[in-house]
């Protein structure tokens, strides 16, 4: 080894491979269900199995799905496309192939745009394409999808019912740089995904997979290594770890004078390394030949045209409108965009008349805190945009002090009663005379000679004890501000 090659500085080139399952109650070529956690192999049929005789036909539903996610990457699609024969043998593959897509995908190009240490970063996409899923194999010691221990004496199972499930392959160009690219990649991606509404993107129900290929470079060097593709990544943690570690395991090899293998490897996150799998195959290796039983996909402008218009708005450019828009800080609308269901709660609050400020301190603190504590979403959460909108409303009139409102939000959340019915059932209007706030304010100091004696000796501090005193004896309904400056009056 020279003492060169240790001076050498290296950079990691990623490009993912991501699956995802489209979101159809039937498979991609027949009938059968697509329910998760059905007993194994009940959602099988003659065409999922691959008996002889059978023929595919397409779900015209997936494709239209495909379609969306495409326009929603920005890709280019093809007027014309068609499905090809992926030949390989293994257990949980019946046919002995897999329909996929090879030379003429339905689309081509497309980017997904991320922030990352306040640079805008764009990852451009390769292509995308639409193919058929494999079965399950269950080894001894994992859990099938009821989540009983599989049991196998030197063997394992094959579950099919995934079997002909449509998958979508986003396929990135290698544009990733580090494993923090491609981590803020897969949430970017998974984000525009879920508001076009193509999939649920749930990764612990394999609706999201994802493959990578990383090699690593002189720094400066325009060509690419030879690549190693990283299979069982599981999570986007994993990703990013499975990544730096084969990274660091290419760069030893090169430093010490040897060579890259191109080849697949398991990540083991146990151990923290990757391991050998198989050697890599290529193109011809699984002798694609165009899928005869199906006929090729024209594709319209019109029926392009009428997808465009069912697409919302993506992310990114939400983001920006709720900034220019309503005046939101950029932390504010990256918050209240991370997912389609909590932007549109914040708009539906807004439509209601609440200010836009206000909406988005609730929902970023107390709404954000009910469905993580109820592990639920925000349509059932219990509270309606409404119901928020006219809450926000009590505050800023002065009928409710803001401690009060937060016994009412509870309260609305308990039992789904507007909060004005909850303000008058509690007796929670706000006591805004200043005689019996003085009241108050007297009780407090004479029952608390203590707090009062360490205030008049310069310890100011002391005040927020007594300012608690009168709120809790009031039961939140005396403003804090009110409260704080009779209170000094008094003092002094």
């Amino acid at each position: 080894m020279s003492a060169a090659a240790t001076d050498v500085t290296y950079e990691m080139v990623v490009g993912l491979e991501v699956h995802v399952q489209l979101k159809t109650r039937t498979k991609l070529f027949c009938g059968c269900p697509t329910d998760f956690g059905a007993p194994p192999n009940s959602h099988v049929c003659p065409v999922c199995l691959g008996l002889p005789g059978v023929l595919p036909v397409l779900n015209r539903e997936a494709f239209g799905l495909a379609l969306r996610a495409a326009l929603a990457l920005g890709a280019d699609v093809a007027p014309f496309t068609k499905f090809d024969r992926k030949n390989y043998y293994y257990p949980d593959l019946p046919k002995n192939y897999q329909i996929s897509q090879y030379d003429l995908p339905f689309s081509r190009g497309g980017r997904v745009a991320f922030d990352r240490d306040g640079r805008l970063v764009e990852i451009r996409v390769h292509r995308v394409h639409l193919e058929e899923d494999a079965g399950k194999l269950l080894h001894a010691g994992t859990l099938d999808p009821g989540g009983a221990l599989v049991s196998v004496a030197g063997g394992s199972l094959v579950d099919l019912n995934r079997t002909g499930i449509p998958l979508l392959e986003i396929v990135s160009e290698p544009d990733i740089r580090s494993a923090e690219e491609a981590h803020g990649y897969l949430t970017a991606l998974k984000q525009i995904l879920q508001y076009a509404d193509v999939s649920d993107c749930d990764m612990e129900k394999g609706s999201l997979r994802c493959d990578a290929n990383v090699s690593v470079r002189p720094a400066g060097e325009p060509r690419l290594g030879v690549k190693v593709e990283i299979k069982n990544l599981n999570s986007f943690r994993f990703v990013a770890r499975a990544l730096d570690c084969e990274a660091r395991r290419q760069i030893g090899i090169l430093r010490d004078g040897g060579r890259i293998v191109q080849e697949t490897r398991l990540w083991d996150s146990e151990r923290e390394e990757t391991r050998p799998m198989r050697s890599k195959e290529e193109a011809h290796d699984y002798r694609y030949f165009p899928e005869p039983d199906l006929v090729p996909v024209v594709v319209t402008p019109a029926w392009l045209e009428a997808v465009r218009k069912t697409l919302p708005e993506m992310p990114r450019a939400r983001r920006e409108r709720f900034v220019s828009r309503y005046g939101l800080p950029g932390y504010d609308a990256e918050v209240l965009t991370q997912t389609r269901d909590l932007a549109d709660f914040f708009e539906a609050c807004v439509a209601a008349s609440a200010s836009p400020k206000a909406a988005s301190n609730w929902i970023m603190g107390e709404l954000s805190k009910l469905v993580n504590e109820r592990k639920c979403d925000v349509a059932h959460s219990g509270i309606t945009p409404e119901g928020l909108a006219e809450l926000i409303r009590l505050v800023e009139a002065g009928t409710i002090t803001g401690t009060a409102a937060k016994e009412v939000f509870a309260g609305m959340a308990a039992t789904g009663k507007p909060p004005g019915e909850i303000v008058r059932e509690r007796g929670l209007t706000a006591v805004t005379d200043a005689g019996e706030i003085e009241v108050l304010c007297r009780a407090a100091l004479d029952a608390n000679p203590g707090p009062v004696a360490d205030y008049r000796g310069g310890k100011k501090a002391a005040l927020q004890f007594l300012v608690g005193c009168v709120m809790k004896a009031s039961r939140g309904k005396a403003g804090a501000k009110a409260v704080s400056e009779t209170l000094v009056r008094l003092l002094s």
